[in-house]
């Protein structure tokens, strides 16, 4: 969904796209330093960053970290699940990376799907897009059949409750493959109220739960994105530390008792009480200035 930093931030970008979808209005902005590199902007909120000359260029933190997990997959052609579809930033990772892949895209906005596919477009890259609800979609997937779920699904700037829940959760567990790994993009800052539920969540559903975020976000200094990941065997935690603390942006990876400490007295929200992510602050993810309309 959102970059933890956006480069384009005070930069003049090549060119603007505009086009009214399903769920607002959607943008997309030129990068400045790659002729093929494109952010996608939804009602003003960056949800994608896309190189169609190097697919393998993540440009976004957390979609970096995803990218690590990818990699670390032991399967040679693993089947993903893609819960959130924005500019299908990860699944051209996969599709570069892991040739072979089995990949379904869940996206639920139709109009979206259609000024990607025809502005950015993905053809023979073996990546299946479906319309829906993403919750809804995983009452369709086969049990047992998803070697890493991604859930990367927001509303404007925040994941939908009906995505926060410990049921949602166990409807996710069910359709990954027995070492399959959840993925999930939270956003959340200061105390980390909400991320705390999402660990709580995840620690009562899978027996391996590793956090992977910025220090400053797990020590309360800002907004911005951790990726939580689950599974019922052990994570390749020590390979993942090591390539998230090589990052442009160095990241920690949570395990064991400190992800315990980090959910701390949190529980897992039911769907009666599951709540939204929080709103960032103003303008956080917003898009960049100064652009020039096609």
């Amino acid at each position: 969904m959102t970059p933890d930093r956006n480069k384009q931030i005070g930069r003049v970008a090549r060119a603007l796209v505009r086009a009214e979808v399903d769920h607002g209005l959607a943008e997309l902005v030129g990068d400045p330093d790659r002729p093929q590199g494109w952010t996608l902007l939804l009602n003003g909120t960056a949800q994608s960053h896309v190189d169609l000359d190097d697919p393998t260029h993540l440009e976004f933190e957390y979609v970096r970290r995803l990218g690590h997990v990818v990699d670390l997959l032991p399967a040679a052609r693993p089947r993903v699940l893609h819960l959130g579809g924005g500019a299908w930033t990860l699944a051209r990772y996969v599709a570069a990376t892991r040739p072979g892949a089995s990949q379904l895209v869940v996206e639920v906005d139709a109009g979206l799907v259609d000024l990607v596919a025809s502005r950015l477009p993905a053809d023979g890259l073996g990546i299946d897009v479906t319309i829906g609800d993403a919750r809804a979609a995983l009452t369709r997937i086969p049990p047992g059949t998803a070697d890493l779920l991604v859930l990367d699904v927001f509303a404007g700037a925040r994941t939908p409750a009906h995505l926060t829940s410990a049921e949602f959760l166990s409807a996710a567990a069910a359709v990954l493959a027995p070492g399959g790994v959840y993925a999930a993009n939270v956003a959340d800052g200061g105390e980390l109220r909400f991320a705390r539920t999402q660990v709580a969540a995840a620690l009562a559903r899978f027996a391996d739960v590793a956090v992977v975020a910025a220090p400053a976000i797990l020590h309360g200094r800002g907004f911005g994105n951790l990726v939580l990941l689950g599974s019922a065997q052990h994570l390749p935690v020590d390979e993942l530390t090591r390539r998230a603390a090589a990052d442009p942006f160095p990241a920690r990876v949570l395990t064991g008792t400190d992800v315990r400490r980090l959910a701390g007295a949190a529980t897992a929200p039911a769907d009666r009480t599951a709540r939204p992510s929080p709103e960032p602050p103003p303008g956080f993810f917003g898009r960049p200035p100064d652009q020039n309309e096609l």
